[in-house]
C-alpha cells in the first residue's frame, strides 16, 4: 500500500514537472526565444515578424522557407492596430536579441469599426476610423522608435489591399496609410517590403472573398515567398 501511495506521488510530481517546463517552453516561444534544447536554433540569426491576420497567414510558410538559416518567430497573437502596438511592444520583443524585425499595422488602423471600438465589427457607414492618418503617424514613430533601440534590421511591410466591398474600410485607405509609412521609413533608413505592390495585381485571385482583406493559402505563401527573399537579404544571403 505504501509502495503504490509513493508511485503515485512520483507520477504526479513527473506530471508536474513536464507542465512546468511545457509552459516555460511556450512562455519562451511567446517572446520569441528558440527553445532552449536546439542548438542549431540558438545558433541561427532571430527573426521576429510582427503583424496582423495577414502577416500570420504568411508566417509558417516564412518559417518553412527559412529553416536551417533563421529562428522565424511572430508576435503573440495579433499585432491589431498601432495602438494596441504601443501598449504591446516591450513584450512581444522581449529581452533577447532580434537580427531582423519584419514588422507592419495599418488595416487595424485604417478600419471603421462601431460604437468607438478598437477591435470588433466593422462598418464603415455609420463606425468610426480607429486611427486618423494623422495618430497613425504619431504612433507609427514612437513604435519605429522603439524598434529601432533594438538595433536589429528593421523590414517595413507595407500595408495590403483593401478590395472593393470590404464592409469596414474605405478603398484607397490603404494607399493613403501606406504612404504615411513610407514617409517615416524613407526618413529612417528602412528597407520597405513592398507587399501591397508585390500582390496587388493578384488580389482579387488571392483575397478569400469578394470583399475580404484576408488571402488564401496560396495568397499567403505567395506574400511569404517575398517576405523570405526580404529577410535573407538583410542578412546578407
Amino acid at each position: 500500500m505504501k509502495s503504490a501511495r509513493c508511485c503515485s506521488v512520483w507520477k504526479t510530481a513527473a506530471v508536474l514537472t513536464c507542465v512546468v517546463l511545457g509552459y516555460g517552453l511556450a512562455a519562451d516561444r511567446a517572446v520569441g526565444q528558440p527553445p532552449a534544447t536546439s542548438t542549431e536554433a540558438a545558433s541561427l540569426p532571430r527573426v521576429l515578424i510582427i503583424g496582423d491576420s495577414i502577416s500570420i497567414g504568411y508566417t509558417p510558410a516564412v518559417r518553412k522557407m527559412l529553416e536551417g538559416k533563421a529562428v522565424v518567430i511572430h508576435n503573440p497573437g495579433n499585432a491589431g492596430h498601432t495602438g494596441r502596438g504601443l501598449e504591446q511592444i516591450d513584450a512581444w520583443l522581449g529581452k533577447g536579441h532580434w537580427d531582423v524585425i519584419h514588422f507592419n499595422w495599418g488595416l487595424w488602423d485604417l478600419a471603421y469599426r462601431p460604437g468607438g471600438s478598437k477591435g470588433r465589427g466593422l462598418d464603415k457607414k455609420q463606425g468610426t476610423q480607429t486611427w486618423s492618418p494623422a495618430e497613425y503617424e504619431d504612433h507609427l514613430r514612437r513604435l519605429v522608435k522603439r524598434l529601432e533601440a533594438t538595433g536589429a534590421k528593421l523590414i517595413w511591410a507595407s500595408t495590403t489591399p483593401v478590395p472593393e466591398g470590404e464592409p469596414g474600410r474605405i478603398v484607397g485607405d490603404d494607399l493613403k496609410y501606406n504612404a504615411v509609412a513610407a514617409k517615416i521609413m524613407q526618413e529612417r533608413g528602412i528597407t520597405i517590403n513592398d507587399l501591397h505592390a508585390h500582390i496587388r495585381p493578384r488580389a482579387a485571385e488571392f483575397h478569400t472573398a469578394k470583399g475580404n482583406v484576408h488571402f488564401t493559402p496560396a495568397g499567403s505563401e505567395y506574400l511569404a515567398r517575398k517576405v523570405a527573399e526580404s529577410v535573407l537579404e538583410a542578412l546578407g544571403e
